[in-house]
């Protein structure tokens, strides 16, 4: 009888771990920093699913989450718009979820002859993110403007945004844009310089009823579709985890700038609380945002058709959540 009770329990034991070993493991590799201060509660404490383990990374740079996408190994993960829509284009067959950052830039300048973005022809400007979304929503604006941007005007692209921040206050640069949490360190850091006028409705004026009054995606949630079509209700819980991540972070600043310093992600605590109600973070749906990324996507083709592979990306590039959103 003993004998028989050892080999029932050993025959359950066997069966957990083989249980456990079959168990499947999906990671969502996100982007340290600004970009990532959305997800912050999400990376705090990942979504739990029966089945599956799903992991988070945040990784240094964009282009390191591009590259795992690209040759598989990440199946989620956070890119911006033009990143995504070439990876498409080159045959990998992913899709964008949703839009969960949009445009948070800020131009500021301590030259007194510039009280408008008219006033830019014939200065230098720094800019963050060259080759990026920045320089193009900048072209796009300053081309409203009747300023040719290739002639009228010098384009600095040779600062990272924090270098930008701390020309900025210290008076090395006299104009730039940036995006937030580095425009708030200028603010706090220079007081009395201007900031001139605001990029986001200059954009929305400039691509006029293209966009239907949204402001620009700077930042997408991205899917394989293989992963998507199998998993659907895997990644309907990573879905769900960083809407509500987004909506904590929004309604609770200076608690979401704690974790942010606490994930170690280059940021203090104060600082990203003060900026995460500039920041723009959001949760849009695939479907809802697609007018807003393909007048992105538009200003990309007119300036750097290869940035984003050339044309505009297929219906099946955004994804289409099937059924209600909410569980």
């Amino acid at each position: 009888m003993k004998k028989k009770h050892f080999l029932l329990l050993l025959l359950v034991v066997l069966g957990g771990l083989t249980f456990l070993s079959a168990q499947e493991s999906v990671t969502l590799y996100g982007i340290r920093g600004p970009s990532g201060i959305g997800l912050v509660r999400l990376f705090d404490q990942p979504p739990r699913v029966p089945g599956m383990e799903i992991k988070v990374e945040a990784l240094a740079q964009a282009d390191l989450v591009a590259a795992r996408i690209i040759s598989g190994e990440a199946k989620i993960g956070i890119l911006p718009p033009n990143v995504a829509a070439k990876i498409a284009a080159s045959g990998r067959d992913i899709q964008v979820a949703a839009v969960i950052g949009r445009g948070m830039l800020s131009l500021f300048s301590a030259d007194a002859s510039v009280q408008s973005f008219a006033d830019l022809k014939g200065k230098t400007v720094a800019v963050a993110g060259g080759g990026a979304t920045p320089e193009y929503v900048l072209r796009r604006i300053l081309l409203s403007y009747g300023i040719d941007p290739g002639a009228d005007i010098q384009l600095d692209y040779s600062l990272a945004p924090p270098e930008i921040a701390q020309s900025l206050i210290a008076g090395r640069i006299t104009t730039g844009i940036i995006p937030e949490p580095f425009a708030t360190l200028v603010r706090a850091g220079r007081p009395n310089i201007r900031q001139i006028g605001d990029v986001q409705e200059e954009w929305i004026r400039a691509v006029g009823g293209a966009v239907g009054g949204e402001n620009y995606p700077m930042t997408v949630i991205v899917v394989d579709a293989a992963f998507a079509r199998e998993q659907p209700g895997v990644f309907r819980a990573v879905l769900n985890a960083c809407r509500s991540s987004i909506e904590w972070v929004l309604a609770h600043p200076a608690e979401a700038g704690a974790l942010t310093e606490k994930l170690d992600w280059g940021l203090r605590a104060p600082v990203a609380a003060m900026a995460i109600p500039r920041s723009n973070y959001a949760y849009i749906q695939a479907a809802s945002a697609r007018a807003s990324l393909e007048a992105l996507y538009r200003t990309f083709l007119e300036f750097s058709p290869e940035s984003i592979g050339g044309r505009l990306p297929e219906d099946k590039f955004y994804y289409h959540l099937p059924g209600s959103f909410r569980e």
